[in-house]
């Protein structure tokens, strides 16, 4: 079996799917899209335009990060780890927005303007990134899908959300509604299968699992850059207990 995983620098998805590759011992051929034209043309004439992507055999293509389809193609022996409880997944949840929001509110609107180490935006930007993201992934349930176009009218709609009192009221909104919906035990929604941002199709259960997992990282991310860059020490950060079980990339930069 030929394996080919193309990926771009810095991806919370990406490395996600490099390390779940490497921890089970898959072997691979790497191919890094930002430096790579070859492979930048490859995928498009394939027809590919998201990434991750794991390609197998110069036939199946599997887009995004999704150990559903990942391990019978890959003919792996384990069970796919989706922490698909609601009530486990509401209770992270609550613990993780919170905590967003408490380091939130202990910045300035100029200490929220400083631009991030990681990719090219603010301190501001990531801080909603990590908030929105859980309220694409439960309302996809609804409109069917987290596309990239949903991201970007997100992301327009909520452009005017700029001072730290005003991003913990918008995340504590999101925190309200992802934990009630995830308490609601409609079951048809949750098992509902839905094309994400990263390309594939997964049920709500497990985009929110994902991006569960993406929004942890990046609140990581924040505590990092609050002591580092801003010489900010969390208070009453999230607890290991708080980040137990939530699968993140162990490069945090």
């Amino acid at each position: 079996m030929e394996v080919h995983v193309y990926t771009n620098p810095g991806w919370f998805s990406c490395r996600t799917l490099e390390e779940f590759l490497t921890s089970n011992g898959v072997q691979y051929e790497h191919h890094d899209l930002a430096t790579d034209q070859p492979a930048r043309d490859y995928l498009e004439n394939k027809g590919v335009k998201a990434v991750p992507v794991t390609v197998i055999d110069d036939d199946e293509v599997i887009i995004g990060y999704y150990p559903r389809k990942l391990i019978p193609a890959l003919n792996l022996t384990i069970e796919p780890d989706l922490s698909g409880k609601t009530n486990w997944l509401s209770e992270k949840y609550n613990a993780i927005i919170q905590a967003t929001n408490r380091a939130t509110l202990q910045l300035s609107s100029e200490q929220l303007q400083q631009m991030v180490a990681w990719r090219p935006e603010t301190l501001r930007d990531t801080i909603m990134h990590i908030l929105s993201f859980p309220e694409l992934a439960w309302r996809s349930h609804e409109h069917g899908s987290m596309s990239t176009d949903d991201m970007k009218a997100c992301k327009d709609r909520l452009q005017h959300i700029v001072a730290p009192a005003s991003i913990a009221e918008y995340g504590d909104q999101v925190r309200h509604d992802v934990t009630e919906f995830l308490s609601s035990g409609k079951d048809e929604s949750f098992d509902r299968v839905v094309p994400a941002h990263y390309g594939g199709e997964v049920t709500v259960v497990e985009l929110l699992n994902i991006i569960l997992s993406h929004s942890t990282h990046h609140l990581k991310q924040v505590y990092w850059f609050m002591e580092t860059e801003l010489g900010v020490k969390p208070e009453n950060p999230a607890s290991p207990k708080d980040f137990e079980g939530i699968i993140t990339p162990e490069k945090l930069i």
